[in-house]
C-alpha cells in the first residue's frame, strides 16, 4: 500500500485546551509501525460545515483520512452523518450494533435512549468495527464514483475505545487492503540519547524500506522498532533478521533487549530464568525502583525486599550505613550509594541489590546540585557506583531525575544478572 493519512481529530474540547490530543500521537506512532506515512494532523471542532471543508482538504492529500471524536450520542456528535454526506452514503439502521448498544446499556442496568440507538445508525456498506469498550461502533467507508481510491477511517473520540477499536479492526482492515502483513520487532536502547543513536544507524534509516527502522525517543531511553511487510509472517525473519543483527553490531552494548516492553520487565524475565532475586534502597526516588519491579506479573519470584530511607536517620537506623560515612561524606555521595546496597543485600539475603540516593530538587542540599545522584549495584560478582548528572530546567525536572536515577539503577541490576554465570 503506497497510501498516505491524514489524522483529523474532531472535539470542541481539543481546540480550547479542554483535554490533551492523545489520540492523533497514538494515531501517527502506529501509522509509522505500519510504514504507512502521516504528513498532515488536523483538528477541528464540532461543526458540520468546518467539518466538511477539512475533508476536502484531507482528501485533496491524502488517500486515508482517520477521524478521531464526534460518534457519540449528543447533538454536536455529527462525524458520522457528515463524512457519510461526504462519500453521498445514506445511514441505515445496524441491527448487531443495535443489539450490541441494547446488550451494553442492559449490563449497566439502564435504559436505552433514542440517542443511544442513533449510534447504531451506519453509513451505507461501510465496515463496520465493533466496540465492545463504549457504545460507539466505528466503520470504515471506501470510496466510489469521484471518491474512487479514497478510504474514511471513524474511531470514537476517548482514547480507551479508539486505541482497542484501532489496533482490533482499523489496523487489520488496512493490512487486509494491501494485502500484505506488517511484523514487528522492538529494541529497546538504555545509555545512549537518540541523536547519538540516530547518527550511529542515520545510513541504514535512511535507505531501509523493507524492513524500516525507526527510533522513538522514551524517558531516559529509546526504542528502535523494525518492521517488515510481507505477505505472510513466516517471511518476516529472513528481512528482519539482519538488520536487527547489524545494529547489534552497531550499538549492541546500549540494547537491553528485544520486544521485553521496558527495563523492569527485562530485568524480572532474566532473574527469573537465572534463579536471581532482587533488592533495592532509596532515597530520592522514593521507592521507584521497587514500584516498577513489582508493577511486573511474576515480580513476585524476583524481588526481595525493599526500602524507602529517604533520611539520613532511616539510612542509619534501617540500613546499617556508617554514621561515620555519612558525616564524612554526606548521603548524597557514592560512599553512601555504595554502602546502601551493600547494607540492601546484606539485610534482605538477595543476589543483586541497588541503591539510590540524590539530589531530585528544587534547592540544592549538602552543597550538592540538583540533578546529582548515585545509583550503585552490589552483588557477590559484580559492585558498581555511578555519578549521574541528570540537572534540568523545567517543571517536570524533578519528575524526570527520579525516573532517569530508577531506570539507571534497574538497568545495573540487569547488567549485573547478565554477568553472572
Amino acid at each position: 500500500m503506497n497510501q498516505s493519512a491524514e489524522i483529523l481529530c474532531i472535539g470542541t474540547e481539543l481546540l480550547i485546551g479542554d483535554i490533551v490530543n492523545t489520540n492523533a500521537a497514538y494515531l501517527a506512532r502506529r501509522l509509522a509501525e505500519m510504514g504507512i506515512p502521516v504528513y498532515h494532523q488536523t483538528v477541528v471542532g464540532d461543526n458540520p460545515e468546518r467539518l466538511r471543508a477539512a475533508l476536502q482538504i484531507a482528501f485533496s492529500r491524502a488517500e486515508i483520512v482517520i477521524t478521531t471524536g464526534g460518534l457519540g450520542p449528543t447533538y454536536d456528535d455529527l462525524s458520522k452523518e457528515t463524512v457519510a454526506s461526504f462519500f453521498g452514503r445514506k445511514l441505515v439502521m445496524d441491527d448487531a450494533s443495535l443489539k450490541a448498544i441494547r446488550s451494553f446499556f442492559a449490563r449497566m442496568n439502564r435504559p436505552v435512549s433514542g440517542n443511544n440507538e442513533k449510534q447504531a445508525m451506519m453509513p451505507e456498506n461501510c465496515t463496520i468495527f465493533p466496540n465492545p469498550n463504549g457504545t460507539a461502533p466505528g466503520c470504515a467507508i471506501e470510496g466510489d464514483g469521484d471518491m474512487e481510491g479514497k478510504i474514511a477511517i471513524l474511531l470514537p473520540g476517548p482514547p480507551r475505545e479508539m486505541k482497542p477499536m484501532f489496533d482490533e479492526s482499523a489496523a487489520p482492515f488496512l493490512e487486509r487492503l494491501s494485502g500484505q502483513t506488517l511484523v514487528s520487532h522492538s529494541l529497546h536502547f538504555f545509555g545512549i540519547g537518540e541523536s547519538d543513536l540516530e547518527s550511529r544507524l542515520h545510513e541504514m534509516m535512511t535507505k531501509s524500506i523493507n524492513p524500516t527502522v525507526a527510533p522513538y525517543a522514551k524517558t531516559g531511553e529509546v526504542l528502535v522498532r523494525v518492521t517488515a511487510r510481507v505477505h505472510k509472517k513466516e517471511e518476516a525473519a529472513a528481512l528482519i533478521d539482519p538488520v536487527v543483527e547489524e545494529i547489534r553490531a552497531s550499538v549492541g552494548e546500549f540494547l537491553y533487549g528485544i520486544d521485553v516492553g521496558d527495563l523492569q520487565t527485562a530485568l524480572v524475565r532474566l532473574c527469573q530464568a537465572k534463579g536471581l532475586t532482587v533488592a533495592a534502597a532509596e532515597s530520592c526516588t522514593g521507592g521507584m525502583v521497587a514500584e516498577r519491579i513489582t508493577s511486573v506479573p511474576g515480580a513476585s519470584e524476583v524481588f526481595e525486599w525493599g526500602v524507602c530511607s529517604y533520611s539520613v536517620r532511616t539510612k542509619q537506623e534501617l540500613l546499617g550505613v556508617d554514621a561515620g560515612l555519612l558525616a564524612e561524606h554526606g548521603a548524597v555521595s557514592a560512599e553512601t550509594a555504595a554502602a546502601m546496597a551493600s547494607r540492601a543485600r546484606a539485610l534482605s539475603g538477595a543476589d543483586i541489590a541497588v541503591a539510590v540516593t540524590g539530589n531530585a530538587g528544587p534547592d540544592p542540599s549538602e552543597g550538592k546540585p540538583v540533578g546529582l545522584v548515585y545509583a550503585a549495584v552490589d552483588s557477590a560478582w559484580h559492585s558498581e557506583v555511578l555519578t549521574l548528572n541528570l540537572s534540568r530546567r523545567d517543571e517536570d525536572a524533578r519528575a524526570y531525575i527520579r525516573t532517569v536515577a530508577s531506570s539507571h539503577a534497574l538497568n545495573l541490576a540487569l547488567q549485573t544478572a547478565r554477568r553472572k554465570p
